[in-house]
């Protein structure tokens, strides 16, 4: 699914116009990333947790070349799924 597709199927869920389930969207994801810049956490109960997590630096390898390149450490966003989700996601 793009964003095109879930702009559509969000309209149809909520009895929205395209046009506002896009800026509802989009004010999620702007205040969601916002959050995470601030390194802070954002917990919807039933569906998961977005929050961030440090990667230390790290030496990788070139797979064209070979060679040894230096990684540099990071911050990086990671989405952890919840319990109602993974239920959903797992009956068969």
């Amino acid at each position: 699914m793009n964003k095109a597709e879930l702009v559509a199927a969000i309209a149809k869920e909520a009895g929205l116009t395209k046009v506002d389930a896009e800026k509802a969207l989009k004010a999620f994801t702007d205040t969601v990333s916002k959050e995470l810049k601030k390194k802070g956490k954002v917990q919807l109960i039933g569906f998961g947790t977005f929050e961030t997590a440090k990667r230390a630096a790290r030496t990788g390898r070139n797979p064209q070349t070979g060679k040894d390149i230096k990684i540099p450490a990071a911050v990086v966003p990671k989405f952890k799924a919840g319990k109602a989700l993974k239920d959903i996601v797992n009956k068969k």
